[in-house]
């Protein structure tokens, strides 16, 4: 992969490892219950947060991601694009359940979309409709006309998050001060993670895109999901003692 003299260099400083979870750790999927790590991808990702503080920092609910990271022995997760577990709020639900009912009554005929629902943000999905473009065009036109919202494309999805609440890149930000690192690599696949990618942070923080985009921000990309392992592999070896002769 691009990037690799880099990442060995940064393998050795006060570094925080993330990673968004859809598209990213996990394949991406039709359906969005079914998603989940690779035994590989699993094994090498436990041996990593091993060696590394890691965060996962997800579009899902944060309780959905620590049941899909079962077993990696990573304790750092945020979930909601950011919001959860420090900056969601009550009336964030609240403000959420309000655009449910109107996506609900004015999407409801549209074949193939489904609307999930993350308490504190949602997510409408037409990945299974026919007629993706005029789906699409149809959430949007619905989207931009609710109150205090905030909206992001995605790989066929349109995710709804409130106006108040903090980018993926802010939270990756305030998490790695809190952590106490100097340094980060980021690593994720779609539209929300651009918030982290267009991030000033010179010779600080290295980005990676899972599948190429001219317009993304990014500093390296991955040519599909599953090179995450490579990277992986990369991580644990810049990190493992040099063998010693025994002459």
């Amino acid at each position: 992969m691009a990037g690799r003299e880099v990442v060995k260099e940064l393998a050795w400083s006060n570094l925080l490892l993330g990673f968004d979870f859809d598209g990213t750790l996990a394949p991406i999927v039709t359906d969005p219950d079914a998603a989940a790590l690779r035994p590989d991808t699993k094994a090498l990702l436990r041996n990593v947060a091993g060696l590394y503080p890691c965060l996962v920092l997800s579009g899902r609910a944060r309780a959905d991601v620590v049941t899909r990271l079962d077993g990696t022995t990573i304790g750092l997760v945020l979930g909601n694009h950011g919001l959860e577990p420090w900056q969601a709020r009550d009336d964030m639900s609240h403000l959420v359940a309000g655009w449910r009912a109107v996506l609900e009554r004015r999407l409801g005929p549209l074949p193939g979309v489904m609307i999930e629902d993350k308490n504190f943000t949602l997510a409408i999905h037409y990945r299974r409709s026919r007629t993706k473009r005029a789906a699409r065009a149809a959430i949007l036109a619905v989207a931009t006309e609710l109150e205090g919202v905030r909206v992001i494309g995605g790989k066929q999805v349109i995710n709804l998050v409130p106006a108040g609440g903090p980018t993926k890149g802010t939270a990756f930000l305030e998490e790695r001060a809190r952590a106490g690192c100097d340094t980060a690599i980021f690593v994720g696949d779609d539209d929300t993670d651009e918030d982290v990618f267009m991030l000033e942070q010179p010779g600080r923080l290295v980005t990676v895109r899972v599948g190429r985009k001219a317009t993304s921000a990014a500093s390296y990309y991955l040519p599909r999901q599953r090179d995450i392992n490579e990277l992986l592999g990369l991580l644990i070896a810049a990190r493992m003692p040099p063998l010693r002769s025994r002459s």
